[in-house]
This record gives C-alpha cells, sequence and structure tokens, in this order.
C-alpha cells in the first residue's frame, strides 16, 4: 500500500511540474529561421525528417541537418560536406543572435 501512495504522488508531483522549456535549437527546428549573412536574408524551414529546404535568390535548396549538443549541424547542394555550428542557450521565437557560419557572422532570427 505504502508504496501505490508513493508511487501516486510522484506521479502526481511530475503533472504539477512546470512543463520543461524547449531549447533554443528545438524553436529553432519547430519555427524555423531567417538567415541573415551577407546582405541575404535566407528563410529556412526544418522537417521532423532530418532535412530543411531554404530559399535563396528564388531558388529553394534542399538540405539535411542534426542536432550534436548545441551545435546545428547542416549540409546542402551549396554547402558541401557537413558544418556544425555552435547556438546560443535561452533564445526563442522572435529572438535574434549572431553565430559564426560557414560564411562569415550570420544573424539568426527564430520565426514567432
Amino acid at each position: 500500500m505504502l508504496k501505490k501512495l508513493l508511487i501516486s504522488s510522484a506521479l502526481v508531483a511530475a503533472m504539477a511540474a512546470p512543463a520543461i522549456a524547449e531549447t533554443t535549437l528545438e524553436y529553432v527546428i519547430s519555427n524555423g529561421v531567417v538567415v541573415s549573412v551577407q546582405g541575404y536574408d535566407i528563410p529556412v524551414n526544418y522537417h521532423e525528417d532530418g532535412t530543411y529546404a531554404a530559399v535563396a535568390m528564388g531558388s529553394e535548396i534542399p538540405g539535411t541537418w542534426r542536432i550534436e549538443g548545441t551545435s546545428l549541424c547542416t549540409e546542402s547542394s551549396m554547402q558541401p560536406g557537413e558544418n556544425c555550428t555552435e547556438y546560443p542557450e535561452g533564445k526563442g521565437p522572435g529572438d535574434s543572435f549572431t553565430v559564426a557560419g560557414a560564411m562569415g557572422p550570420t544573424t539568426i532570427t527564430i520565426n514567432e
């Protein structure tokens, strides 16, 4: 009986606990971003299957992505070979921040 009471109490406490906040990369993947680099704004939408689609200069650029720790690793025909970029923690929808990208300093804005 005591075991059932302890399990029930633990379940109630777990359900009452606040939801765990999403990480920057979870927001990036779920909301998509606008990448601003060298004077161009490039919208990027990520898909659950590990692919993404970016639109640059009127052309769609497909690619693949994966998360490794706090880095987003991507590869596309425009950027052969995987490139991993570290993202700062604590960012969410509407936030902009600069990362050291393959093409130099890059501003990332997470879609709302």
